[in-house]
């Protein structure tokens, strides 16, 4: 699955456009590497955004086409979370 549409599958940006500015600028990390909007993500990666001053570091844990609000959050395990 791309980059920019996990984030917003998953609720971690809520527009695939805003996803896709962010991936692009260079604020995602996957697994401590630079990744643009159609990188791949996995089962497993470790992602770390950067949006204002906060950073989110979390790990891929189920990849899905489509999902509802309240299953979004299965798709990825906080590690951290600073700012």
């Amino acid at each position: 699955m791309r980059l920019d549409k996990f984030l917003k599958v998953s609720r971690i940006i809520k527009r695939r456009s805003v996803a896709k500015e962010i991936s692009d600028s260079g604020r995602v990390l996957i697994n401590d590497k630079v990744a643009k909007s159609s990188t791949s993500v996995n089962v497993g990666d470790i992602l770390q955004v950067r949006y204002g001053d906060k950073t989110l570091k979390l790990k891929v844990s189920r990849l899905s086409e489509s999902t509802k609000k309240e299953d979004a959050r299965l798709m990825y395990e906080i590690i951290s979370q600073e700012g």
